[in-house]
């Protein structure tokens, strides 16, 4: 499976009607299309910053997409007053406690790697990794995004609360720690959002 990220940078005061947007618009237009298999929206509302996933059978179908999907995306863009970014990844994993209620929150961390230990990272973070974050109060779902030929990732961990997810920041720290540590990989942003729309309706992957 892979999955389609565009990140947009607005403005705080667009971000409902933004998100409604992705939510009533887009995100049927995007369901209707050929191998989607779902669509999230993650928000920082104090900053404008919106991450809108899409995720996708297979790279194919993720690909065969692309134009289909420009002018929506800079339609959203234009609706937020920002400008957006593309990054396209495969799941390399994917668990599921139970699906996320209303007032979900997500911690995103994004990772630089060597391209060759992408694999490395991937086993450190399902073996070494998940069993602690699955012990973490209000502990929802996990994916891990990878791109490969860059060595890049995006770890997602998402929460039932933004008071669950915030009394976890210190064991986030020290588990972010021990991957970078055990892999060699470099932690090059964490943030944190509320999960405005969550219909990224991918199968388990682990």
């Amino acid at each position: 499976m892979h999955a389609r990220s565009t990140t947009v940078m607005g403005q705080p005061g667009m971000m409902e009607s933004g998100i409604s947007h992705a939510r009533d618009v887009v995100m049927p237009k995007v369901r209707a299309m050929e191998g989607c298999i779902g669509m999230s929206v993650l928000a920082d509302r104090a900053t404008g910053r919106c991450i809108v996933t899409t995720a996708w059978r297979d790279e194919d179908a993720m690909k065969a997409t692309a134009g289909a999907v420009m002018s929506m995306r800079a339609e959203a863009a234009a609706m937020m007053g920002g400008e957006a970014t593309v990054d396209e990844w495969e799941v390399a994993y994917l668990h599921r406690d139970h699906r996320a209620a209303d007032g979900a929150c997500a911690r995103v961390t994004w990772t630089a790697c060597d391209p060759a230990a992408v694999e490395r990272v991937i086993d450190a973070f399902k073996m070494g990794i998940m069993p602690h974050v699955e012990q973490l109060e209000g502990f929802c779902s996990a994916s891990l995004f990878v791109d490969r030929p860059s060595g890049r990732g995006c770890l997602t961990v998402t929460y039932d609360s933004e008071p669950a997810m915030a009394v976890t920041r210190d064991a986030a720290i020290g588990l972010r720690a021990d991957l970078a540590q055990e892999t060699g990989m470099r932690i090059t942003e964490v943030g944190e959002f509320s999960l405005a729309v969550a219909h990224l309706d991918v199968p388990e992957l682990v």
